[in-house]
């Protein structure tokens, strides 16, 4: 196996396939897509956003996050945020996702751990905010396809005063 591909069960997956699936996901994410986005995730996945003044481990189950979800729970949260009721994100902010850095930070069997920095940007009401940091994840093969197992967003600014409601998908 080379320094460009990453083991994953049986398979190999190349970094390049990585990159393509994180950048996939922001396009599905950018077009509000979000029935085909939640697609991207498995049976048993986990969405998080900790506050921004937990550690990157922190638990949802002691801490308060912004979200904690559970596959069942985002399904929801999509569904609502689909809806012309959803005030909050009708119409759909404009918003554009960028990721960087990938790199691997562990595997185990059947899965992979990475991490990668992201912005995203998000106008809406004629006002733009800044959402960044980093996202890590959890990935694995179902059906001969990358899946989401975990995704966790970690923020890396000092609140969300500024930037108000957290109604997008980071």
């Amino acid at each position: 196996m080379n320094a460009e591909t990453i083991g994953l069960a049986s398979n190999a997956v190349s970094r390049a396939e990585v990159e393509d699936f994180l950048y996939y996901e922001a396009e599905l994410l950018d077009a509000w897509r979000l029935p085909e986005w939640l697609q991207l995730f498995t049976e048993d996945a986990t969405y998080e956003v900790p506050t921004t003044n937990l550690p990157a481990d922190a638990s949802s189950d002691e801490n308060l996050f912004y979200i904690a979800d559970d596959r069942f729970r985002l399904g929801e949260r999509v569904k609502r945020l689909m809806k012309r009721a959803a005030h909050a994100e009708f119409p759909h902010s404009k918003t554009r996702h960028i990721v960087a850095n990938v790199s691997l930070r562990g595997r185990d069997v059947g899965r992979l751990d990475i991490s990668c920095s992201f912005v995203t940007y998000r106008t809406k009401d004629s006002a733009t905010h800044l959402f960044f940091g980093t996202l890590r994840y959890q990935l694995v093969q179902a059906e001969g396809q990358l899946r989401i197992r975990c995704k966790r967003v970690l923020l890396d600014t000092d609140g969300l005063r500024q930037q108000g409601r957290l109604s997008i998908i980071l």
